[in-house]
């Protein structure tokens, strides 16, 4: 097995981030600035919003952050996101989810200005990636895409993973990840397979993949049956199993495969964080560019 060194990739990406910013800085005397959402007090979402934060510090980011009570309307989440719009000083604005009580996130996230859409949900941020014809396209628009598959994508080129042609498993259909995912690996030119928990078969279509993404939330559900020699293996999962964190891949299952893979913890989310940074530099872009 070969662990992806993911962290490796985030630091790199993440100094590079940077020196943009106090290039930023030194020309115009502005940095790019994002709102952070957080409504309620849920524990995992804290330790989220406490890790964007430091790390939007780390690279001259300004941080506004923004604590609601979990008791907080529709209404309220929805003045708070159009205060944030009309504020030039921001460029991204993030929403913290999932949201308590079973409010309609969704609207919330409509509500956000697209140029502002670093987490890349809005509707019409997802309707350009899946409009646009190549990954140069949606490079060079500087579209905004959902943090955690774009990562991912930058994780596979930096490991010099072949994309084109090759047979890509998506498994897990989200918003969030597997749909945008598979709109990316098919700009690359990948043949995309999206399965889900209705899907038959999946260890033998696992089978056929050179690239298996996995975010489904099942704690070390996929396994030495599912996969080939020679795989790539993207664990997006995080589960708590008791008191450790551990992926959707069986890790010790496939460590003795010939293998590449990412490890859970230290994988895919140290590269979301750096992505949401890069999101919102791109929407300082952007809004400087007038698009």
């Amino acid at each position: 097995m070969e662990l992806i060194n993911c962290k490796k990739i985030s630091n790199e990406k993440t100094e590079e981030i940077k020196e943009k910013i106090d290039k930023i800085k030194r020309h115009t005397g502005k940095a790019p600035g994002l709102a952070t959402i957080l409504v309620g007090k849920n524990p995992a979402s804290q330790i989220y919003i406490r890790s964007k934060i430091k790390a939007c510090e780390n690279v001259g980011i300004k941080s506004f952050h923004h604590d609601l009570d979990e008791n907080s309307s529709k209404k309220d989440i929805l003045n708070l996101i159009k205060k944030l719009n009309e504020n030039s000083e921001i460029d991204g604005i993030l929403l913290q989810l999932p949201l308590p009580q079973n409010k309609d996130a969704q609207d919330c996230i409509n509500s956000i200005s697209p140029l502002k859409d670093v987490d890349g949900l809005h509707p019409f941020n997802s309707g350009l990636l899946n409009l646009s014809k190549s990954w140069d396209e949606i490079i060079k628009k500087n579209i905004l895409v959902s943090c955690t598959p774009f990562g991912v994508m930058h994780i596979l080129c930096k490991s010099s993973t072949e994309i084109e042609s090759k047979t890509a498993v998506v498994i897990g259909r989200s918003n969030l990840v597997g749909k945008p995912l598979s709109m990316l690996l098919l700009s690359k030119n990948a043949t995309v397979i999206m399965a889900h928990s209705k899907t038959k078969n999946l260890r033998e279509i696992c089978k056929s993949a050179d690239i298996v993404v996995t975010a489904i939330g099942k704690p070390s559900f996929i396994n030495r049956e599912f996969i080939k020699n020679g795989v790539t293996l993207i664990d997006v999962g995080i589960n708590r199993v008791s008191d450790k964190i551990c992926g959707d891949v069986d890790f010790n299952s496939v460590k003795d495969m010939d293998v590449k893979m990412t490890p859970v913890p230290g994988g895919v989310g140290p590269m979301t964080i750096t992505i949401l940074l890069e999101n919102t530099l791109k929407a300082f872009y952007n809004k400087k560019n007038g698009t």
